[in-house]
């Protein structure tokens, strides 16, 4: 077994540690009203996003996220939450440093010996959810678990349909796919950006991530036969529809009939989280990976955190 495989199976049990750092952690984390910003780069920036999302939706306060090296620095935050697997990537470390006395700051991070629990204000330890693996799975989603338990979600819930996930059959054979178009809608654009860089990253395979309702403004040209167009959350009205006419494979949690039903959902069961279906998503990248003759603990050109000169 591969370790991200591995790592991706323990996702429900490291979502119910991250959950129960909510409350201990409160003080680390955003108080309702304040003005955030959610900094990281690669996938903890699709994390940042989701959280963005899911915060404002709660009616906690405005939240934007930025790639760390694109920072606004003269705009007014009353605090930045900064995601770090590793603690040593240069432009997270670099913002930190910038921002040190003028904003209040929390790092989320894998690694508790890091630099970056040095450079912040407040920090909030995931040392059950680092990974061995180059491709994050685990970490970033415990970071996304920790952040909606404490904006009040319920994670036994949650955990729960991650179970269902690290066991369901995948919707679609990874060998029969040449191209893969990943879709959200509002917190969960950041979730399909996500699960598109992991088909990048694990497989080197094509695949793109929009918003659902910018889809059909031009990128929806490219499905058909032997593409796969997978949807995060809610989705706008006629899209299957659209989809389904072109010919590609569309998988939807939400869905029945003559679309991609995931797991037993066909049978009337409550669909799965969109966080509980990126599971499936990233099960897809490393199957995806394996069929094409790829090691996806050994990803080309990558390293496990990027440090800059």
């Amino acid at each position: 077994m591969a370790y991200v495989d591995a790592e991706i199976t323990s996702q429900p049990d490291c979502w119910l540690q991250a959950a129960a750092l909510a409350d201990p952690s409160a003080e680390a984390l955003p108080r309702p009203g304040e003005r955030v910003a959610v900094i990281g780069c690669g996938t903890s920036w699709f994390i940042g996003m989701a959280y963005a999302g899911l915060r404002e939706r709660a009616g906690h306060g405005e939240t934007d996220a930025f790639q760390a090296s694109e920072f606004p620095t003269g705009r007014h935050y009353d605090r930045i939450i900064a995601i770090t697997r590793s603690g040593t990537t240069t432009e997270v470390l670099d913002l930190l440093a910038a921002v040190r006395g003028r904003t209040a700051t929390t790092v989320i991070v894998g690694d508790p010996d890091s630099p970056a629990v040095g450079l912040a204000d407040a920090d909030v330890r995931l040392p059950f959810a680092d990974e061995r693996s180059v491709v994050q799975t685990r970490f970033a989603t415990s970071a996304l678990a920790l952040l909606r338990a404490h904006l009040g979600e319920n994670l036994t819930a949650l955990a729960a349909d991650a179970e269902v996930a690290v066991r369901a059959p995948l919707p679609v054979d990874p060998g029969l796919i040449e191209q893969a178009t990943f879709l959200g809608r509002g917190w969960t654009i950041g979730l399909a950006q996500e699960a598109a860089l992991k088909c990048r990253e694990a497989a080197t395979f094509w695949s793109e991530a929009y918003p659902a309702m910018d889809y059909r403004h031009g990128p929806v040209a490219i499905a058909g036969p032997g593409r796969m167009v997978w949807a995060f959350g809610e989705i706008p009205d006629g899209l299957a529809e659209e989809i389904a006419c072109t010919g590609a494979a569309f998988v939807h949690s939400r869905t029945n009939g003559t679309h991609t039903v995931l797991g037993d959902w066909a049978a009337g069961r409550t669909p799965l989280d969109p966080m509980a279906d990126l599971i499936l998503a990233q099960r897809f990248a490393v199957a995806l990976a394996t069929s094409r003759g790829l090691d996806p603990d050994a990803p080309r050109n990558l390293t496990r955190s990027v440090v800059l000169a």
